[in-house]
């Protein structure tokens, strides 16, 4: 009796963050500077047609780097997010920590149960 393929969580989590590491290592890099004026944000993109750099919300940016794919997926759950919440609420209530969480559950979500983490960053 021959038994099926099988790997440790362990290693499957460390095969995904390498998959992860280097698929964002290939990107082209983007730069957030913060001044006394307010955000900048600098980015290498050879395309004029694909956007790395965005505005999710009234002052709330968006800049990725990685697939282009994955990252405009989490750019317009940002914007649906943003706009639902301050719909909902008010304007004043949609913030950059609350983008941040639900970033960080989707890209978790996304790591943990997908068959391919996002390449992003």
């Amino acid at each position: 009796m021959s038994f099926p393929y099988f790997i440790s969580p362990e290693q499957a989590m460390r095969e995904r963050s390498e998959l992860a590491r280097k698929g964002i290592a290939r990107a082209k890099s983007v730069v957030a500077l913060a001044y006394a004026g307010g955000v900048l944000f600098v980015a290498e993109n050879p395309s004029r047609s694909l956007q790395k750099i965005s505005e999710l919300y009234d002052r709330v940016g968006f800049a990725a780097a990685g697939k282009f794919n994955e990252f405009d997926n989490l750019r317009r759950g940002g914007i649906q997010f943003a706009d639902t919440r301050g719909y909902a609420y008010d304007r004043r209530d949609v913030t950059g920590r609350q983008l941040a969480n639900v970033y960080a559950q989707t890209l978790g979500t996304i790591f943990t149960e997908q068959a391919k983490p996002y390449e992003v960053e």
